[in-house]
C-alpha cells in the first residue's frame, strides 16, 4: 500500500462518492477518556456513514493485554459486517479530526486482510471545510461480507518490541513528557521501553490535523533512523495513536509493525525494564 492508497483528501472523497464504486463510510469518532461520541454522530455525519465504536468494536476488554487490546478477530469481523464493510469494495474511515481512531480502524482492517481501506485526511473538519454536507439521517447498513484473516500487517508482542528497540528502530508515539516519565496521566508507570526513540504522533500533522507532506514525514523518520529496509516498530499508550504513526510511516513510504498492547501492556509486568529521561536507554 502506498501513500496514495492509504489516505485521501475531502475533495477526492467527494469525487469518489459520486463515482461508479462509491466507498463504504465508517465514522469512528472517539475521545480518550471522554464522552461517548455516538450522540455527535447522530447529530451529523457524512451521508451513508455507519458509526463504529472504538472501545467496544475496535478493541477487546481492557485488562492484562492493555487498555485497548486487539479485538477477537471474529467479533471484529462481525462488527465490520454489521457496519456494511464488504470484502473487496473500497472503505473510507474518518473521525473527529485527530486521526487516531480512524487510523486504528484502518490498521485493523488492513491487518485482517481488507485490500482497500483509506483514512480521510483531516477527518470531519476537513470534510466540512471543503463544503461537504452532513446529515442526521439514520443509517441502516447493508450487511457486509468481510471476513478477517489476521496477519497481513506486522504485529509485535512485548518481547518482539524489546528486540526491535535493540536491533532496529522502535518509535514511541506518545507525548514527549510521557516518554521521559515526567508525567503519566493514564498508566501506573511512567517512562519508556529501553532503546525506544521519542516520536510524538502530534508531529506528523499540521495545525489542521492533516498529514504533513510525504517527503517531510520521510525526512522526519529517517532522522530517527527509520527508513525503508530498516525494521521499524511503533508503540504508544494503548495501541491507538500508534496506529496513526504506522499510517504516517505508510504515507512516508516506510513499512512498520505495531506493538498493539503498547505501554499499557508493557508496564503490567514489573519484570520488564523501564527507562526514563530524554535518552533512549
Amino acid at each position: 500500500m502506498t501513500a496514495k492508497t492509504a489516505i485521501l483528501s475531502a475533495a477526492e472523497l467527494r469525487d469518489e462518492l459520486t463515482g461508479a464504486t462509491p466507498p463504504v463510510l465508517l465514522d469512528v469518532r472517539w475521545q480518550l477518556g471522554g464522552p461517548d461520541q455516538r450522540p455527535a454522530y447522530e447529530a451529523g455525519h457524512l451521508p451513508g456513514a455507519a458509526y463504529v465504536d472504538l472501545d467496544s468494536e475496535l478493541a477487546g476488554p481492557a485488562g492484562s493485554g492493555g487498555r485497548h487490546p486487539l479485538p477477537d478477530p471474529e467479533a471484529f469481523g462481525a462488527a465490520m459486517r454489521r457496519a456494511g464493510v464488504p470484502a473487496d469494495a473500497p472503505v473510507v474511515v474518518y473521525d473527529g479530526g485527530q486521526g487516531w481512531a480512524a487510523a486504528r480502524a484502518w490498521w485493523l482492517l488492513r491487518w485482517t486482510g481488507h485490500p482497500n481501506v483509506r483514512v480521510l485526511d483531516g477527518g470531519l473538519p476537513a470534510w466540512t471545510a471543503a463544503g461537504g454536507e452532513l446529515t442526521a439521517e439514520r443509517v441502516i447498513p447493508v450487511e457486509g461480507d468481510f471476513k478477517p484473516t489476521p496477519g497481513v500487517l506486522g504485529l509485535l508482542d512485548a518481547d518482539a518490541a524489546a528486540l526491535r528497540a535493540r536491533e532496529g528502530v522502535l518509535l514511541d508515539a506518545r507525548a514527549g513528557e510521557r516518554y521521559r516519565g515526567e508525567v503519566e496521566p493514564i498508566d501506573p508507570v511512567g517512562g519508556h521501553i529501553p532503546g525506544a526513540l521519542s516520536a510524538p504522533t502530534t508531529e506528523n500533522v499540521g495545525p489542521d490535523g492533516r498529514f504533513l507532506p510525504a517527503d517531510t514525514l520521510r525526512a522526519r523518520f529517517e532522522a530517527l533512523g527509520a527508513s525503508e529496509g530498516t525494521p521499524v516498530g511503533v508503540y504508544c499508550g494503548s495501541g491507538v495513536s500508534g496506529a496513526h504513526e504506522v499510517l504516517a510511516l505508510e504515507v512516508a513510504g516506510i513499512e512498520s509493525d505495531l506493538y498493539a498492547g503498547s505501554w499499557s501492556h508493557w508496564c503490567t509486568d514489573p519484570a520488564r525494564p523501564v527507562a526514563t529521561g530524554p535518552d533512549p536507554q
